[in-house]
């Protein structure tokens, strides 16, 4: 059953990584799949390789700082206010331009993502390292990695 919920600034379900803190503002459970509604807190560090999702779409809306997406095949910078857009079967990546840190929001349709985060979130160090274990928990979440991050 879906639930209201209230989440206060820098409330949610927390992970904090060397790049990137992610705090799961509506989750799957609250939507019953539906959707996932993440705000993530990019480092300046921050990069993601390119990868596709083949069930889920995502959707980004920029609060703060750039972000540089490489989607089909080209770069562009996202800024304050900007919204992207990407459906099943596209490939995209993306970085930090210029070494500063971002905050976006970003929708997971259907959720999926914040499951994602939380097996995550629960490994142990070994665990995070096992690139063997990473690819399978990568691809059980939809997530389908293509490569490093486009020059």
């Amino acid at each position: 059953m879906a639930r209201c919920g209230f989440v206060p600034p820098r409330g949610g379900a927390n992970y904090n990584w060397s790049n990137d803190h992610s705090f799961v503002k509506v989750s799957s459970q609250d939507t019953n799949g539906a959707f996932a509604l993440i705000e993530d807190n990019l480092k300046a560090e921050f990069s993601l390789g390119l990868h596709e999702h083949r069930e889920h779409a995502e959707t980004f809306y920029i609060l703060e700082g750039d972000v540089d997406f490489y989607i089909d095949g080209k770069w562009m910078t996202a800024g304050t206010g900007t919204t992207i857009h990407i459906p099943p079967r596209i490939p995209h990546a993306l970085k930090m331009p210029a070494g500063r840190p971002g905050r976006m929001l970003m929708i997971c349709q259907p959720a999926g993502l914040d499951q994602y985060l939380a097996a995550l979130g629960a490994m142990r160090p070994e665990q995070l390292a096992d690139d063997a274990l990473q690819q399978r928990l990568a691809v059980q979440y939809d997530i389908h990695n293509l490569g490093g991050v486009p020059a």
